[in-house]
């Protein structure tokens, strides 16, 4: 069962409001989930984002994968998402 973390959207019309959740990759992006581990409202200004950091690690750590959004936000959030980095490529 390939697991992704992905937004599953919500609000009203032009109102567009994300919850980031955990789910089978099979599902369809508003129908069954495992688990929510955040929100993301872009109306905001600044865009508002809540993400539980312990419980997105555990489900990466566990093999889910998150979409490139979602991946984008957790970078955003300061949650490491463990990618090697390339051999001979330092931080700067």
């Amino acid at each position: 069962m390939p697991v992704k973390i992905r937004l599953r959207r919500m609000g009203a019309r032009h109102q567009p409001f994300y919850r980031v959740v955990v789910a089978d990759g099979r599902s369809p992006q508003g129908g069954r989930f495992l688990e929510e581990i955040g929100t993301y409202d872009p109306t905001r200004e600044p865009a508002e984002v809540h993400i539980e950091a312990e419980r997105a690690k555990a489900w990466l750590a566990n093999g889910a994968q998150p979409s490139e959004t979602v991946k984008a936000l957790l970078r955003k959030q300061g949650i490491g998402l463990g990618e090697a980095r390339p051999e001979g490529k330092t931080e700067q």
